[in-house]
């Protein structure tokens, strides 16, 4: 039977389901196969660190979706999905991670008994979790029927985030100040790296009140000195110095609901250009938030950002920003709308975005970011309040 208390309203599942299924009518798909757990969350509610497998949603154009996975998952399936018991299918054990069979045999049967041995099957082909020999072996399965690239059809789909979304989101970013509150207590020099960062996940997983901190898509990215010139470095053993700066991209997340947050500390005396590139980072924030407001168009937050980096000399050549909202690891962008000079879609209520203008220089690198919300009216709302600024400890 369903759950009792399901993350989201009935009607609100009803909403994604005929935006998905409108989409697969214009793209000519008889039947969607999704295997991204974002969307497969976004649709039914499936939350389980089960992705390591194959699993995954099948959406026709009648009914409930139907969640396809491993059989020991299904229990977890049937704790945390929305539709009824018989909506939940599940394969062998002897699949999992086998060189003479796979779990698309599997599917495939079932996509056959379903009357879709000869259909327009819509795949995410450009996922983490849709494996070169899966798609190999579903066709193989299915020799009759065609199989679409419905790589990102589904993620579009939740570009505007709903009223019970939104809600979420702002529980992750009270989360995210308080990631970032405690980093800035807590940071001195001879403070172990691995120490920081095991503080800041306790304040992240504990949350607040009700609001308890779930485990986000990416760990914290934490490098210090000249490590920081690499966006993705994450932390290791060695203590934080005087004379470095040390940037903390987290975010908090809150039923897989994100709203990252960076902010840069810097211990002692930071130099001018550094000093400088803040100001620029700040001002160029401040302008981005300023034109991002419904109808308007992405690019336009880029060339805003780029305008306030040039007066200070700074050229930044990759994009300041991306959608975000629900997502599992490994990462918390949601592959739809980038912030940059080439991106012209246009930004409507309910877009949120992680506006990111990341500095890396060949010899430090400093992080200032906010997730923003497009309104009806006006500017952009950034979700959090922590100050734009680098934070200096001298």
């Amino acid at each position: 039977m369903p759950i009792l208390k399901p993350p989201f309203s009935k009607p609100e599942y009803d909403r994604r389901i005929a935006l998905t299924r409108a989409e697969m009518a214009r793209a000519g798909i008889d039947v969607l196969f999704i295997t991204n757990p974002s969307n497969q969350f976004w649709l039914t509610g499936y939350d389980g660190w089960s992705f390591y497998v194959h699993q995954g949603v099948i959406l026709t154009h009648e009914g409930a979706p139907f969640w396809w996975g491993r059989q020991q998952d299904g229990n977890g399936a049937r704790r945390t999905v929305w539709m009824e018991d018989d909506q939940i299918l599940t394969y062998a054990d002897r699949y999992i991670q086998s060189p003479d069979s796979h779990a698309m045999e599997d599917l495939a049967s079932h996509l056959r008994i379903m009357g879709f041995g000869e259909a327009r099957i819509g795949v995410e082909m450009e996922t983490y979790f849709f494996t070169a020999r899966a798609g190999r072996v579903l066709e193989a399965g299915l020799p009759d029927a065609s199989l679409i690239d419905a790589s990102t059809l589904v993620n579009w789909q939740r570009l505007i985030k709903s009223d019970e979304e939104l809600a979420f989101m702002r529980r992750a970013a009270r989360i995210s100040e308080l990631v970032i509150a405690r980093a800035v207590e807590l940071a001195e020099p001879g403070m172990r790296k691995h120490d920081l960062v095991g503080e800041l996940y306790k304040t992240a997983v504990q949350g607040e009140e009700d609001s308890w901190g779930d485990y986000p898509a990416i760990v914290p990215l934490l490098p210090s000195g000249a490590d920081a010139s690499a966006p993705h470095l994450t932390w290791n053993g060695e203590a934080l110095k005087s004379g470095e700066a040390t940037f903390i991209e987290q975010s908090g997340c809150y039923r897989r609901y994100h709203a990252p947050l960076c902010r840069t500390i810097f211990l002692g005396t930071p130099p001018q250009e550094m000093l400088d590139a803040s100001e620029a980072i700040t001002a160029g924030l401040a302008a981005g938030i300023e034109v991002a407001r419904a109808g308007n168009r992405a690019c336009d937050i880029a060339r805003a950002l780029e305008w306030e980096l040039s007066k200070m000399g700074i050229t930044k050549d990759n994009r300041c920003g991306y959608a975000v909202g629900l997502s599992y690891p490994p990462d918390w962008g949601e592959h739809t709308v980038s912030l940059r000079a080439s991106d012209e879609t246009i930004l409507e209520p309910g877009m949120t975005f992680h506006f990111m203008p990341g500095l890396w220089m060949d010899d430090w690198g400093i992080e200032t970011t906010e997730t923003i919300l497009i309104r009806e009216d006006g500017p952009a709302e950034p979700l959090c309040t922590i100050p734009r600024q680098l934070f200096v400890k001298d």
